[in-house]
């Protein structure tokens, strides 16, 4: 009766493989173009562990940092213009005056405020929404929400807030006000998935701006591969680095504020340009340091 409800006396192959299918042998003799990749750069990710073995304690910190830089020069630039500031905010943008004091200094509280609380790691809840809607009021003071760079450059740094936001849920157990109760595991995968996906906007719009030369073409190739990696979490880790490498290579290149005279009329838009890339590496470096999560090809592959 055994026979009857198996497959024992069926004969269904060699190695009694049902319906004569491949068997595992035969399967892994042929690997698959995404497994050698894999395998490939399996060896340098050893390789670049090994190299940042004496720095690794000190990513979390380093990143954290990177991120919030741009709010601290932001700040520090608001403060030493506070005058033109102002003028900007009454004359172009028509905001009454009173109004533009209370706008400017609350951003002021608010950057540097939550800057310390980020890389200090105390609340880091609170301080990632606190600069959230520091990105949004200006975007509105400003008038910027529809200039399209500075769109693609603010969702990446939303995406390295959200990397500090997601290495938090490791340390401490908390819930926002009136949302539905998700599991801590959970919470930490969608928000390292978004802080991943919002991350490469940036390099999208760089991507797409400014003059078309083979030098651009090819970096714009390599550093779209290593986006997509990044997006889908293959090889997350050693995508970032590279990520890494080349938004810091352009940023000294390109974004040298420090080579123009003080009242060049563009040194400060450079600045700018400069601390926001460093706030991108950032989130990079968080990524590096925590993974992609568990929602990515590396992490499902270690499952299989």
């Amino acid at each position: 009766m055994s026979q009857i409800r198996g497959t024992a006396g069926y004969h269904l192959g060699p190695d009694n493989r049902p319906f004569g299918g491949p068997s595992s042998s035969a399967a892994n003799a042929d690997p698959s173009p995404l497994d050698a990749i894999r395998a490939q750069t399996s060896k340098l990710e050893d390789l670049l562990d090994t190299l940042a073995d004496p720095i690794k304690p000190y990513l979390p910190a380093i990143g954290r940092f990177l991120i919030v830089v741009t709010f601290l020069e932001d700040a520090l630039r608001i403060v030493t213009q506070w005058s033109d500031q102002l003028s900007y905010l009454k004359d172009f943008r028509h905001i009454p005056w009173g109004i533009t004091h209370a706008f400017l200094a609350i951003n002021v509280v608010a950057m540097l405020s939550c800057s310390v609380l980020v890389i200090a790691r105390k609340h880091s809840e609170y301080a990632v929404c606190g600069l959230l809607g520091v990105v949004v009021s200006q975007a509105l003071g400003y008038g910027l929400i529809f200039d399209l760079n500075f769109f693609l450059r603010n969702l990446s740094v939303v995406g390295g807030l959200l990397m500090v936001l997601s290495d938090s849920f490791h340390r401490k157990k908390f819930a926002f006000a009136g949302l539905p109760q998700i599991d801590e595991k959970d919470k930490k995968m969608y928000f390292q998935l978004a802080g991943r996906i919002l991350l490469i906007f940036l390099f999208v719009g760089f991507v797409f701006s400014g003059e078309w030369s083979i030098s651009r073409v090819l970096v714009s190739l390599v550093g779209l591969v290593a986006c997509v990696m990044v997006v889908v979490g293959f090889k997350a880790k050693w995508s970032a680095v590279l990520l890494v490498v080349i938004l810091s290579i352009f940023n000294i290149l390109i974004n040298n504020f420090w080579t123009l005279h003080h009242s060049h009329p563009h040194r400060d838009f450079a600045k700018y340009d400069f601390f926001q890339i460093l706030s991108i590496v950032g989130g990079l470096v968080l990524l590096v340091n925590m993974g992609p999560g568990q929602f990515s090809v590396d992490e499902k592959k270690k499952v299989y």
